[in-house]
């Protein structure tokens, strides 16, 4: 699967002049609000039309201005999940996912809806009403619609947003099936880094209606452009857990050439997880530390620094492959010597990571 596109659009004030071309997977739109992923991702599904651009699928050409060549929204065949889930009220859950069945292409095989179901675990919901069901159950639902109408594209438009932290906690391990058991390519917007870091194949980063970042999560959430917000800075890493200490709830990750030690007994050994390490909960040394808590001590070489802001500087260390980024002040990076090559031990709190 390949996505071309390519959209010029004037909103008032605000200038949508961006392009991208994505894979299979899921391609996070990824920005502060304002930033235009939301105007994109309606002229993805033909809810809105460019002043100037292209949207193509596979060769299909959805929108096109120069050729005036404009595919209403209900034959893209592309499934929508919105912010809130939009169930029908006057129907239960499984005549609400039946629904989605009416827009399967005819002649083909529509997914079942037993694997839908236990996909996205909603067996013991089918017979109830949707306000009954909680937020979270809800997007569930909204889902499986989506994915029985047998989309070629799935658009998430921040299907989290309005869940709090429990919800989403609930939500996301269904989104990573869908991700590895589902043939459907994603377009995921969102301005949640937690939530890119552990869904994306791909990031668009977004600014101002433009596109400033473009690449595989794990290069651009480690290589974070200007407009990241300090707390958002960190790196991406992907391992194989290895073992699982159950007495100590701790799982350890096989990386390139190292190995880190994370809390979570959940994890199973030869399960290939991602880790987010923020840059705000890496110290340096320029000697291994002893006798210290931490147990994450990953020796490497700077490879580059970059100021930060008047008072601190992001170092990207090369951990054997592995690039660990850690936001230290100015002068503690002079105090330390820092310079390209510079030998150092990266050290991580194990509470700090995010499996």
């Amino acid at each position: 699967m390949t996505l071309v596109v390519k959209a010029k659009q004037q909103l008032g004030a605000f200038s949508l002049d961006a392009a991208f071309t994505s894979e299979r997977g899921i391609t996070a739109l990824f920005g502060r609000s304002g930033s235009g992923k939301t105007s994109m991702i309606r002229i993805i599904a033909g809810l809105a039309r460019p002043d100037s651009g292209q949207v193509i699928l596979d060769g299909e050409t959805m929108t096109d201005t120069g050729r005036r060549i404009f595919v209403a929204k209900h034959r893209r065949r592309f499934g929508y999940v919105f912010q809130e889930a939009r169930l029908f009220p006057h129907l239960n859950v499984r005549h609400n996912l039946s629904y989605g069945r009416w827009f399967a292409k005819a002649g083909g095989s529509p997914e079942s809806l037993d694997r839908i179901v236990e996909l996205l675990g909603i067996e013991s919901l089918l017979e109830r009403r949707p306000e009954k069901l909680s937020g979270g159950e809800k997007q569930r639902v909204a889902i499986g619609r989506a994915l029985l109408s047998l989309p070629r594209l799935l658009l998430m438009d921040e299907p989290l947003a309005a869940l709090d932290d429990a919800r989403k906690a609930e939500v996301m391990p269904y989104l990573e099936r869908l991700r590895d058991e589902m043939d459907i390519p994603i377009v995921y917007v969102s301005h949640s880094i937690t939530e890119v870091a552990r869904l994306a194949d791909q990031v668009v980063v977004m600014r101002d209606g433009k596109v400033e970042a473009v690449g595989s999560a794990p290069d651009v959430l480690s290589h974070p452009p200007a407009s990241f917000e300090r707390r958002e800075a960190g790196a991406l890493l992907e391992g194989k857990v290895e073992t699982i200490n159950g007495h100590h709830q701790i799982a350890t990750i096989a990386l390139k050439s190292a190995q880190l030690h994370v809390p979570g007994t959940m994890l199973a050994p030869g399960k290939v997880v991602r880790v987010r390490i923020p840059s705000r909960d890496v110290m340096l040394a320029l000697r291994k530390p002893e006798a210290l808590s931490a147990l994450n001590v990953l020796e490497g070489t700077v490879r580059s620094l970059t100021p930060a802001d008047d008072a601190t500087i992001d170092v990207l260390v090369d951990c054997g492959g592995d690039a660990i980024l850690a936001r230290i002040t100015s002068f503690s990076g002079e105090r330390l010597g820092l310079r390209i090559g510079t030998p150092v031990f990266a050290i991580i709190k194990t509470v700090a990571l995010e499996p």
